[in-house]
């Protein structure tokens, strides 16, 4: 079985936004890379404790905010007044964390793709993989999404199958992707069971056999996360579907890399 031809991301996705430029899952990036020429991103969706889904990638506050303890246990209303930039640096001081529905509002008028991975806070994988799907689905559609020239849908990615499994039955439309960073037993056959579209590795497990393999099982082949001209180049080579860097600055839209993979 060949890759699904019903594929509408480019082979360039900006890890959080804009890679290390900006700080990480924050407006702030995705505007960046978007100046960049940059039309898909990867960004990390949780929930807050009452229920609203933002984007942050720890499952604690310290790293890259103001903030301390678990994301998870902080209301949507506390988390607003957080910084989300100093971290990064001085001229980002000030930068809020981003909930999801100003982001889609941001990214679909301007023909952005989005790769939204479930990142739940630990124990609450089945929670957040439902409400992260019926969130997405309810904003996609405000947006046109499922009606003819309407926005493609997001891709829904995780490590964790339970997200996966409960996004599949809350919203069994929208595609879904299982993140590996390790081949660990059954993993192909998990999956199959998720219905997944794409498989997402850590770029160092791609060989050209497997990424064969993968194509031939039906799936879209994705790679994160990829910031050396040389690896990238060899795994679009190999016809890897999409690359996930960090590089926004030196890969990517209009780079010799991408020239050169022009098809």
């Amino acid at each position: 079985m060949s890759p699904p031809t019903a594929w509408p991301f480019p082979r360039w996705i900006a890890h959080r936004g804009a890679g290390t430029l900006a700080p990480e899952n924050t407006l702030a990036a995705f505007e960046l890379g978007y100046r960049h020429g940059w039309r898909a991103f990867e960004c990390d969706v949780k929930l807050s404790a009452d229920g609203v889904p933002f984007l942050l990638h720890d499952a604690t506050l310290e790293r890259t905010t103001n903030g301390r303890g678990r994301a998870g246990e902080r209301s949507w209303a506390e988390l607003a007044t957080l910084d989300a930039g100093s971290w990064h640096s001085p001229a980002y001081a000030g930068e809020p964390l981003l909930r999801l529905d100003r982001l889609v509002d941001w990214a679909l008028p301007r023909d952005v793709r989005l790769n939204l991975e479930i990142k739940p806070t630990p124990g609450t994988e089945a929670l957040t993989g439902a409400a992260v799907a019926q969130a997405a689905d309810a904003l996609w559609r405000r947006h046109g999404a499922g009606a003819a020239g309407g926005p493609p849908w997001p891709l829904l990615t995780s490590f964790q199958p339970a997200a996966l499994q409960a996004a599949m039955t809350a919203c069994p439309h929208l595609p879904r992707g299982l993140l590996l960073d390790r081949l660990w037993p059954g993993c192909w056959a998990v999956a199959r069971s998720l219905g997944c579209v794409a498989v997402v590795l850590n770029h160092r497990l791609w060989t050209r056999a497997l990424l064969q393999e993968q194509h031939a099982a039906g799936y879209r082949t994705l790679a994160y996360t990829v910031n050396e001209a040389q690896r990238a180049e060899q795994l679009l080579s190999w016809g890897l579907d999409a690359v996930i860097t960090d590089r926004i600055d030196a890969l990517g839209p209009g780079s010799n890399i991408d020239q050169n993979q022009c098809i």
